[in-house]
């Protein structure tokens, strides 16, 4: 393999859960910050074992909460990937803020550290919205947090949260235009999902919660492409949105169905058609750290026909589409095994889905169907 390793690493801590949240993260008083420095290096080795002769793109540490990961322990696993893969030259390294001044005030530590991207969960400017989200910032603190970040880093994003409940068109709209204001590379703009097993979704069985339907829901995200075109940021995957140039390479390198090692509680990793999970629990991971020198759970080879089912339904989320020559590559299968030839004529008729040579993509019209396509076309058996 000749492609860039991307690397995530997951910091499984936050100050509290949000309501919409259903990611590994945990609420803890204390931790032992050398403790946890020592375990991610170690998996960390464990994964460059089993992987060499790479070199590293994209670096992504998420979470939980990876702002509130001491940026020396940051620092370390940064020195520790290069030291075992390499670094590429124009190797992008990102990390996952929240906007609260305590994790701003490490900006400049963390991109002495190397960090060059960072990626802000701001998901609202508005402070009744940001209360009934279970944000623990204020909109001044968020666009504070906006300008250190673009002060001290290369490149940033930042997340917003739309089509909630009793949001209007307009409301939206004048949002999403201060947001733009900012002038960032990237934008990610994710509608209101509920996830099972959090608290939206028991307010939503019990009523007490409505989220906006299929038409509002519609409308709202036709606006939002128009607006984000007219500013240079256009969609390339469903929910992101960035100028030429400024797309997220470790998530692309997802969508791209490319290898990725994924260490930290509950990280999941692809590596040479391998899926491997991480135990999630933190103490469960610290736990196998010191029992068995890498935090693994699962490990497990996976069959060609899953292999490329992963791929399609990673690759058609981008805008513009999989490459199946790649997948049939990657796999070891023609793409009639995997791909419904007639039922992606047929979409293409109804202008859900275009074909160009090799490449297979869904046209803006049908993006909002996407989980109905994906059925349709992808064999899965």
């Amino acid at each position: 393999m000749t492609e860039p390793l991307a690397l995530y690493v997951h910091w499984p801590f936050c100050v509290s859960k949000c309501p919409y949240c259903d990611f590994n993260s945990h609420v803890r008083e204390t931790v032992d910050q050398a403790v946890w420095r020592d375990a991610l290096l170690a998996d960390l080795r464990h994964e460059a074992a089993l992987l060499p002769g790479r070199r590293v793109g994209s670096i992504f540490f998420g979470g939980g909460t990876s702002s509130l990961m001491p940026p020396a322990t940051v620092a370390a696993v940064i020195a520790a990937a290069d030291r075992t893969w390499g670094l590429a030259d124009d190797v992008e390294i990102t990390l996952e803020a929240n906007p609260n001044s305590v994790e701003v005030a490490n900006f400049a530590d963390l991109a002495a550290a190397g960090v060059n991207r960072v990626s802000i969960g701001v998901q609202s400017f508005d402070t009744e919205v940001l209360e009934f989200l279970g944000r623990a910032h204020s909109g001044d603190e968020a666009r504070r947090a906006i300008a250190a970040a673009q002060a001290q880093f290369d490149r940033v994003s930042f997340d917003l949260i739309y089509a909630r409940p009793g949001q209007s068109l307009a409301a939206w709209e004048a949002e999403l235009q201060g947001a733009l204001a900012f002038g960032t590379g990237h934008l990610s703009l994710y509608q209101l999902t509920i996830e099972p097993g959090t608290r939206f979704a028991t307010l939503v069985a019990k009523g007490a919660l409505v989220i906006p339907d299929g038409d509002t829901a519609a409308d709202l995200f036709d606006a939002t492409q128009a607006m984000t075109r007219g500013a240079g940021l256009p969609r390339y995957e469903v929910s992101n949105h960035a100028r030429p140039g400024e797309e997220s390479r470790h998530n692309l390198a997802y969508w791209h169905y490319a290898d990725y090692a994924g260490i930290g509680p509950g990280a999941h990793g692809r590596r040479r058609g391998q899926a491997t999970e991480r135990h999630k629990k933190p103490e469960n991971f610290i736990a196998a750290i010191e029992r068995n020198g890498h935090g693994l759970k699962h490990e497990s080879d996976l069959p060609s026909h899953e292999r490329a089912t992963e791929a399609l339904l990673m690759g058609l989320r981008l805008t513009e589409g999989v490459d199946l020559t790649r997948i049939e590559a990657r796999s070891g299968l023609p793409r009639v095994a995997f791909v419904d030839s007639e039922a992606a004529a047929r979409l293409m008729k109804q202008g859900l889905m275009r074909q160009t040579g090799d490449r297979l993509s869904v046209t803006d019209d049908g993006i909002l169907l996407l989980d109905s396509i994906l059925s349709e076309v992808v064999r899965t058996g």
